[in-house]
C-alpha cells in the first residue's frame, strides 16, 4: 500500500509528489500520457511560486532555464510599469516555457523519491474508511491511505467523488498554437498592431527560427475541445481578423481553451482530495492556472504528510480546502474581470480606459500585480492583530550571511527568533528555532509554517506553546 496515490504528472502533482516526499511519505504518481506533452499553456512564473521554488531549494535550476522581466500588461494586457517595492526578493516574472515548468518538477520529485508511472490511466475511484482503491484501464488495482486527484479540469476523480463543479461554461473559444509563419516578421507585427486595436483577444508573436505563438478567436465553442484544431481552421480564423493568414505552416502544436470558469464545491472528501485543474478552471489571462496548482501543492503537500504520520492537529487537513478555495475563487472573480475588459463592445473598452487610468496611481497598480502574483494572499490563520499574521513572509536577511528560505528548504515549521529567549522543545522534530537574527524580520520571534505563512507573531511562550500545538500537534513526552 502505498501512503498517497497523486492522479496526474503534471506540475501540481509533480510539486506535491515532491512535498510529501520531503516528509518520507511514500508516494505514486499515475499518468495518463506515456509522454510529456510540448503544448505550452503557460509561458512563466509569477513571484509566488517562484519563491515557493526558492524555499525548496530549486529556483536556480529554474533560474538557468527562464528569463526574468519587469513588465506589466498581466492585467487584461494594460501595460503598466512594474510597480516598484514590492515585497519580495524575487520581483519579477520568470518566462519559462510550461514543458521546461513540468520537467524541472518531475526530475525534483523522482529525485527526492516520488515513484512515476506513465500510461497509467485511472477509470476508477473506491474510497473507504481505510484507504482508496484506484482501478486502472487495464484493470489494475492499487491502494492507497489517500489520494490527490490532479488530473485537470476535466478531472476523473473529482466525477468519481461526484463533486459538484459549478461555474459558467464555455462562451468563448480560442485556437492556440505554435507554427512558422512565411510572412516578414515586421509585416506580422504591424498587422498584429492594428488587430489588436480592436481585438485584444488577438495575438502572433515570434518564438525564434520563424515560429510564432498565435492566439486567434475561434468561430464556436467546440463541443470537444480535446481534439485540437487542424492547421486550416487556424490560417482561417487569422484570415478573418488579419485578412491574411501570414503564410501559416509547419505547425508544432495546436491546441485550443475557452472562457469555461468553474471552481469545486469541496476540495476534500475524507481520504481523497483535489488540487490545481481538478479544483479549478478559469481562462489563461493573467498566467495564473499553472501558478495556482502549484501553491494549491504548497500549501497541501506538508498537512497531508502531516496528517499520514500521525502528527497532524485536529482539523488540520480540513484548512487545505478553508484556505485555497477562496484563493481560487479570487483568481476566477479577477480572470472574469479580464475577460470583460477585453471584448471589443464599447462598454467593455470603457470601463478598460478608466481601469488603465486608475492603474496609473501606484496603490491600485501595485493591488492589482498583487492579485495577479499571489503576493497578495493572506490565510485566516485564528488570529487579528499583527499585519504579518496570516501573510507568508519575505525571504528575509538572517545572521552568519544565511537567509530565511535557505532554512526552510527541509519542509519543517520555523521559529524566527530575535528574542533569544524562546524554545520549541516538544516540536523540535517538526519545527526549527533560528536564533541568529538579522534587522529584516521586524518582530520580536516570527513562528513559519513549512509553507511560509506566519501563525504567530509575539514573545510569550505560553502563546508560542499554544500556536505551535494549534499548527504542529501535540508536543513529544519526555
Amino acid at each position: 500500500m502505498f501512503d498517497v496515490i497523486v492522479v496526474g504528472g503534471g506540475p501540481t502533482g509533480m510539486m506535491l509528489a515532491g512535498e510529501l516526499r520531503l516528509h518520507g511519505v511514500r508516494v505514486l504518481v499515475l499518468e495518463r500520457e506515456t509522454e510529456p506533452t510540448t503544448v505550452i499553456r503557460s509561458l512563466g512564473l509569477h513571484v509566488r511560486s517562484v519563491e515557493v521554488l526558492d524555499q525548496r531549494g530549486l529556483v536556480e535550476r529554474f533560474l538557468e532555464h527562464g528569463r526574468q522581466y519587469r513588465i506589466g500588461g498581466y492585467f487584461a494586457g494594460i501595460h503598466k510599469p512594474w510597480p516598484e517595492g514590492l515585497d519580495t526578493s524575487h520581483p519579477y516574472i520568470l518566462g519559462i516555457p510550461q514543458p521546461v515548468t513540468d520537467r524541472l518538477l518531475a526530475e525534483h520529485a523522482v529525485e527526492v523519491g516520488a515513484e512515476v508511472r506513465r500510461g497509467c490511466e485511472v477509470v476508477a475511484v473506491h474510497p473507504d474508511e481505510d484507504g482508496v482503491t484506484v482501478e486502472l484501464a487495464d484493470r489494475t488495482r492499487l491502494r492507497a491511505r489517500y489520494l490527490v486527484g490532479c488530473d485537470g479540469g476535466r478531472s476523473t476523480v473529482r466525477k468519481a467523488l461526484g463533486i459538484g463543479f459549478p461555474g459558467e461554461p464555455a462562451s468563448v473559444e480560442w485556437l492556440l498554437g505554435e507554427l512558422e509563419l512565411t510572412e516578414d516578421p515586421e509585416t506580422v507585427a504591424a498587422v498584429v498592431a492594428e488587430v489588436r486595436k480592436t481585438h485584444l483577444g488577438f495575438s502572433a508573436g515570434p518564438v525564434g527560427d520563424g515560429v510564432f505563438r498565435v492566439v486567434v478567436p475561434a468561430e464556436k465553442v467546440t463541443e470537444d475541445r480535446s481534439v485540437p484544431p487542424s492547421l486550416e481552421e487556424v490560417a482561417r480564423r487569422l484570415r478573418v481578423f488579419a485578412g491574411t493568414d501570414f503564410g501559416a505552416r509547419a505547425p508544432r502544436w495546436l491546441s485550443r481553451f475557452t472562457d469555461a470558469t468553474r471552481l469545486a464545491e469541496r476540495y476534500r472528501v475524507g481520504r481523497v482530495l483535489l488540487a490545481g485543474d481538478a479544483a479549478h478552471v478559469h481562462p489563461p489571462l493573467g498566467g495564473q492556472g499553472l501558478n495556482l496548482g502549484i501553491q494549491d501543492a504548497f500549501n497541501l503537500g506538508w498537512k497531508l504528510a502531516a496528517t499520514v504520520k500521525g502528527w497532524a492537529p485536529e482539523g488540520l487537513l480540513d484548512t487545505y480546502h478553508t484556505e485555497r478555495h477562496p484563493v481560487a475563487a479570487a483568481v476566477l472573480e479577477n480572470t472574469r474581470a479580464q475577460t470583460e475588459l477585453l471584448s471589443p463592445e464599447p462598454g467593455a473598452r470603457a470601463v478598460r480606459r478608466l481601469l488603465s487610468r486608475l492603474m496609473d496611481f501606484e496603490v491600485v497598480n501595485r493591488y492589482v500585480m498583487e492579485q495577479v502574483t499571489a503576493l497578495g494572499v493572506r490565510y485566516d490563520v485564528g488570529d487579528d492583530g499583527h499585519e504579518l499574521l496570516g501573510r507568508r513572509m519575505r525571504d528575509v536577511r538572517l545572521g552568519r550571511g544565511r537567509r530565511l528560505y535557505e532554512v526552510m528548504r527541509s519542509g519543517r515549521g520555523v521559529l524566527v527568533d530575535a528574542t533569544g529567549e524562546l524554545s520549541v522543545a516538544g516540536w523540535a522534530d517538526r519545527v526549527d528555532r533560528v536564533g541568529d537574527v538579522g534587522e529584516e524580520v521586524g518582530a520580536p520571534a516570527v513562528l513559519l509554517r513549512p509553507d511560509g505563512h506566519v501563525v504567530w507573531v509575539g514573545e510569550d511562550q505560553r502563546e508560542l506553546r499554544a500556536r505551535l500545538s494549534r499548527w504542529f500537534g501535540a508536543a513529544e513526552v519526555g
